[in-house]
């Protein structure tokens, strides 16, 4: 009975405007490029990440999701680039997407900047109804179950950010592009459009605690949804939180600092709000920054000065 009513639900989410049309993130967080393309470039490093999420541990036909994502700033830190690659599975249904993106960075002053991005790629959508027995005539027959469509999707966004703080706004799915065509009936059915606002700030409580509250509202055709997270950095070396979602109910994360340029991160959900309660999630991500922050390079600037000067100080007290 479980499986009958988590196809019913698959089918409802593939074929609607709700939320998971699209895949699930819980650490997007440490990588807003999965929500907003103007976030490109805004870590001013280069960065690769890579993420993988188990939703509804157990059950079959239940989404999983594999993501690679790339971003960092060039021409001067001007513009930011990057490429997401997605396979994201929900029943049946399998999408391999891949995303180009740019954004314009626009330096406020010396702490504040605001970035305006697009992103522009493909959604291979396959379906293979042979894994499920339809109950709706839209669907095909046993005759006909398998159809791939190519589809081209565009994504917008805002994204401003200061030392402490951050607020975001983006647009998914701006062409509403089509992804299936019923044989049946010749309904077609098109990628909804989404809106994601989200803000964040950080409290310094004393040298080895922050405090970092952030929310996230998610709206589309007849649904409006949030995240609410409370984060903690913990002596500069791991990030600690805890969440709800209005639509799946509370969770945890984290992100360990493994050296200052490789991190792994990890997030479990309860699925506790969920009134069938289909059971937990799980989130992986590793990251891996290339290059220098800005801290890192005037530290390395220190310790180029302080070395220079120790030579020249050697050179001369070995002259007398």
């Amino acid at each position: 009975m479980k499986k009958i009513i988590l196809l019913s639900i698959i089918l409802s989410f593939t074929f609607s405007g709700k939320s998971q049309q699209d895949a699930q993130y819980n650490l997007y967080q440490f990588n807003q490029l999965l929500i907003n393309p103007a976030y490109a470039g805004a870590r001013d490093i280069l960065s690769a990440i890579v993420l993988t999420r188990q939703q509804w541990v157990g059950i079959d036909g239940a989404p999983k999701t594999n993501c690679l994502s790339l971003h960092g700033p060039v021409i001067n830190k001007n513009i930011g680039v990057g490429l997401t690659i997605t396979n994201d599975e929900m029943g049946p249904r399998n999408v391999i997407s891949v995303f180009g993106n740019a954004a314009y960075i626009l330096r406020i002053n010396s702490k504040m900047k605001l970035s305006f991005g697009l992103n522009a790629g493909f959604n291979r959508y396959q379906f293979n109804f042979n894994k499920v027995t339809s109950y709706n005539s839209e669907f095909p027959s046993s005759s006909n179950q398998k159809q791939t469509r190519n589809a081209l999707d565009i994504n917008g966004g805002l994204y401003l950010k200061s030392q402490t703080f951050f607020a975001g706004m983006s647009m998914t799915h701006i062409n509403s592009p089509s992804i299936y065509k019923s044989e049946a009936s010749s309904i077609e059915y098109h990628l909804s459009p989404h809106m994601f606002f989200n803000l964040g700030k950080s409290f310094q409580i004393n040298q080895n605690l922050v405090f970092a509250p952030t929310l996230l509202v998610k709206y589309s055709v007849n649904s409006l949804n949030y995240d609410l997270n409370f984060n903690f950095l913990i002596n500069k070396k791991m990030w600690l939180g805890a969440f709800y979602r209005s639509s799946y109910g509370p969770g945890g994360l984290m992100q360990y600092f493994i050296t200052n340029k490789f991190k792994v991160g990890y997030s479990y959900d309860t699925g506790l709000g969920n009134q069938l309660n289909f059971g937990s999630s799980h989130e992986l991500m590793l990251s891996l920054d290339f290059g220098s922050t800005k801290s890192n390079k005037k530290r390395m600037e220190k310790t180029f000065i302080f070395r220079v000067y120790w030579v020249l100080y050697l050179r001369n007290f070995s002259s007398y």
